[in-house]
């Protein structure tokens, strides 16, 4: 595999497509943050601002000032809009809104959790980037609500009736495990580690089921049990893969082999159960049983599913040196690739239909925003780059051997 070229495919549609698109178009210079409902064309539809893609958007320029080069546009970026998350964002405790009008005033209830995961992302990594100790602390902060909250993440503004069925989500201790190396300069390490060991052993040992193969499911009963319902039979591919890097990192952080092993192995049953064997692409939602999904779009293939796998898959290879990881990255690029990046206007469609065809025509809005694409094409790039290196110090002691 020409790791070279791949590395520079990846780095140049980062750097000179996607990035650029959003810095471009969705900045509201007026109010300040950001503008996700955009058209093909990076026309603004829709002006109302969703706390988690705001979080996720200064997450992105900030990492990328402190990761790959220190552009003032991009610091500038980053700190407008987390001023404008400071500023309207939460209710003055932390508790963050799920959605604001383009001015800031609150639409929706601080009732999604994710809004606090992806602000504390924000704040953890805008920190690093100004040394500002304001935004280490809404970061700290705000990690410490999401603890909490563990136990029943909707608060007040949970629908289900208690006691009757009490199901846990995958979707926080995934994050988590994510969230937990992303804050790790603001933590104490006793803390951190204990955190990232609860959250690996739900991932690794709740929702990861041996009866089903080694497959991991969306909810649980919470003693831990699988629920023979419509939320207890869900299965999605793209968390269960996303949340095998997460794990990826967390094994090389604390050294232990073993649970990266584990973690390419789910990667590749998951694909394999995921995979649509007629048209290609990953299916969204399946349903453990092969019962009807709740799910009307269960067959929609989405961009985050495919470029989330790219990462697992490379990480995989990297880290294992698994040939099956390889093969099936060749296979998902093609297809990631061709389907989803827009051969005429910058960065990439979000959603396809079963065939591969595009179904939405547009770039960003309520669910899609500056972050899984630009953070895949980051990923992959840095791994590929560093497999590039790799590939020419073999190359190197070949030759010398030789000589």
């Amino acid at each position: 595999m020409d790791f070279t070229n791949l590395s520079l495919q990846y780095k140049n549609e980062l750097l000179n497509n996607v990035i650029p698109f959003w810095i471009d178009q969705s900045q509201d210079k007026e109010y300040g943050g950001y503008f996700t409902c955009l058209d093909r064309q990076g026309n603004v539809f829709d002006t109302d601002k969703f706390i988690w893609l705001q979080g996720r958007q200064v997450w992105m320029f900030s990492m990328l000032y402190n990761n790959v080069e220190q552009r003032s546009e991009w610091l500038e970026c980053a700190i407008q809009g987390g001023e404008f998350l400071k500023k309207h964002g939460h209710d003055g405790d932390l508790n963050w809104y799920f959605s604001l009008t383009r001015e800031g005033e609150p639409i929706i209830e601080p009732y999604n959790i994710f809004s606090y995961t992806f602000a504390t992302m924000a704040f953890g990594q805008l920190s690093k980037a100004t040394g500002n100790q304001e935004y280490a602390d809404i970061a700290k902060k705000t990690f410490d609500i999401i603890l909490s909250k563990r136990d029943n993440p909707k608060g007040k503004w949970n629908k289900a009736y208690p006691g009757t069925r009490n199901l846990k989500s995958f979707a926080l201790p995934m994050i988590l495990c994510n969230l937990s190396l992303e804050i790790e300069h603001l933590l104490d390490r006793e803390f951190l580690e204990k955190t990232m060991e609860e959250c690996i052993h739900e991932v690794m040992e709740v929702f990861l089921r041996p009866e089903l193969g080694g497959l991991i499911v969306e909810n649980v009963n919470e003693d831990g049990s699988l629920s023979d319902t419509f939320d207890g039979r869900l299965m999605n591919p793209g968390h269960a893969i996303e949340a095998m890097w997460f794990i990826m990192d967390l094994g090389k952080r604390l050294n232990r082999p073993e649970l990266i092993e584990k973690a390419v192995a789910t990667t590749l049953k998951t694909i394999e159960y995921g995979w649509d064997k007629e048209y290609g692409g990953i299916f969204y939602f399946m349903d453990r049983k092969g019962c009807p999904p709740q799910q009307l779009e269960w067959d929609q293939k989405l961009w985050w599913v495919h470029i989330e796998t790219l990462i697992s898959l490379l990480k995989g290879y990297q880290l294992t040196g698994s040939t099956e990881c390889l093969n099936w990255f060749t296979k998902i690029h093609e297809y990631t690739w061709n389907h989803f990046k827009d051969t005429e206007y910058p960065e990439w469609w979000g959603y396809l239909n079963r065939q591969g065809e595009v179904l939405l025509d547009l770039k960003g809005g309520k669910w899609k925003g500056c972050f899984h694409v630009p953070r895949g094409l980051y990923q992959c790039w840095r791994i590929l780059e560093s497999l590039e290196a790799q590939q020419t110090v073999t190359a190197v002691n070949s030759s010398q051997y030789i000589g």
